[in-house]
């Protein structure tokens, strides 16, 4: 997080002095009030009850009370223990003043755990915390709110402006619904492979659709990052691959070669040149208000839309408002376009590196110190920033391989350059419980070892 005058330019003054006494209250008393995970979600629980705003883990209430209201339904999905995405939740939830002005035009619940959620309702990036669903009462989708391209860097992505504003746009289409049915298609999945969480195969024996406030309830919690990956286990086990579109799952726009202001609905800060968005003819400034004829509201719905183009690529309609006119223009997306994103910051590249590295955690090296070692461009270079230490992560360990190695072969591969790119190449041309060669440099040596891939 970034403090001083980052952080200032988002918060009104009283909510900045708001946040920083909590911020020095949380810091100064961690060591004496730290608590567990389970009083963590507890503790949450028996809060938003006791606020009397929230509808708690009861989606069928929620949407009855927007029947009878006639207002819009917000739907949070939060991991408790989760710290990552704590300031957004905070804003959203209490201190952003402006913010809960418009939070009255909305019937929310708080949902913390995935156990019997509706995953034709709910189809979201699992490697994320934190995530916004906006409906009508009949359970129509207006638009999503909530992403990140980085583990920690995620005010890049999201911001407390950025909310608003997918708010409001989202209150414009509940004032025209259903006049405007036909503008929401496709901003929900069809079935989906598994109903629910806790029927997918390797979580079925484990869990139930509820939560078990009785008893362990962190024990009893289908976390998001458990559906996505029992779900790429399963098609690993059934297919011995997975599809790309679960292994490059929700593509970011950078991945077409956008950057999107994090402040705004989904307006264009830049544009990166010879890239597919670029081609498209795309501008500075653009702001997108649809694709394939679907309402844009965020950046979540710009990778909602693209997250639905088939692996083999296709042709996305978009229409941007530009200098006050719209304009419509084709974006071309070819076959192997989703590689081009970026999966290792995400929670899921931990078991594809158990899976296809043994345990590695591989970093991309500095142009000097490839120039050093003699290694050029479009050659791969990668230093291991760790080795797990304990089974099943600790193959990589076995075989020898000690944090600061440097990867320079695989599999008889040196093009790969990206820890990205030997991570789909593992897991989707090499044959589960495979013996794969490997080169390190290590020093002024080099040496082979064979980790075997994991089943």
């Amino acid at each position: 997080m970034h403090l001083g005058e980052s952080i200032r330019s988002k918060l009104t003054a009283s909510a900045f002095f708001l946040w920083a006494a909590s911020f020095l209250i949380a810091i100064f008393a961690a060591p004496i009030f730290s608590q567990t995970r389970e009083e963590k979600v507890l503790g949450d629980k028996k809060k938003f009850e006791s606020m009397g705003l929230w509808f708690y883990n009861d989606l069928d209430g929620a949407f009855e009370a927007a029947k009878e209201s006639n207002k819009p339904v917000l739907v949070v999905l939060r991991c408790i223990p989760c710290e990552e995405c704590v300031k957004l939740d905070d804003d959203l939830l209490e201190t952003d003043i402006k913010l809960q002005q418009l939070l009255k035009s909305f019937v929310r619940v708080r949902v913390v755990g995935t156990n019997g959620l509706d995953l034709s309702m709910f189809e979201f990036d699992t490697d994320q915390s934190f995530a916004v669903f906006l409906f009508n009462a009949d359970r129509t989708l207006y638009g999503r709110y909530g992403t990140r391209s980085d583990r920690t860097e995620w005010e890049s992505d999201v911001s407390v402006d950025g909310l608003y504003k997918a708010l409001e746009g989202a209150l414009k289409l509940h004032q025209r619904y259903p006049s405007n049915r036909d503008e929401l298609v496709g901003k929900q999945a069809e079935k989906p492979l598994f109903a629910t969480p806790e029927k997918i195969p390797s979580l079925a024996t484990k869990y139930t659709g509820k939560l078990d406030y009785q008893g362990a309830v962190v024990k009893s919690c289908i976390h998001c990052h458990q559906i996505g990956d029992a779900t790429r286990e399963f098609y690993r086990s059934e297919q011995g691959k997975l599809p790309d579109k679960w292994l490059f799952p929700f593509p970011h726009p950078k991945t077409i070669g956008l950057v999107l202001d994090p402040r705004e609905c989904a307006t264009i800060l830049a544009v990166t040149e010879g890239s597919d968005a670029a081609k498209a003819g795309l501008q500075i400034g653009d702001q997108i208000t649809k694709l394939n004829g679907q309402v844009i509201l965020s950046l979540a719905d710009v990778q909602w839309v693209l997250h639905q183009v088939p692996d083999m690529g296709g042709t996305v309609k978009v229409a941007v408002r530009r200098g006050g006119q719209e304009v419509a223009l084709d974006l071309l997306l070819n076959r192997g376009w989703r590689a081009k994103g970026d999966i290792s910051w995400r929670a899921s590249s931990w078991t594809f590196r158990r899976i296809g590295l043994g345990g590695m955690l591989l970093t991309p090296m500095s142009d000097d110190e490839r120039k050093s070692l003699g290694i050029g461009q479009g050659k791969m270079a990668l230093k291991v920033g760790h080795v797990g230490a304990y089974a099943p992560h600790d193959r990589a360990k076995k075989a020898g391989v000690v944090k600061g190695d440097i990867l320079v072969e695989y599999d008889g591969r040196s093009d790969l350059v990206r820890e990205t790119d030997l991570l789909a190449y593992a897991l989707n041309s090499v044959k589960p419980g495979s013996s794969v060669p490997m080169k390190f440099i290590r020093g002024s040596d080099e040496r082979l070892v064979e980790i075997t891939t994991a089943k």
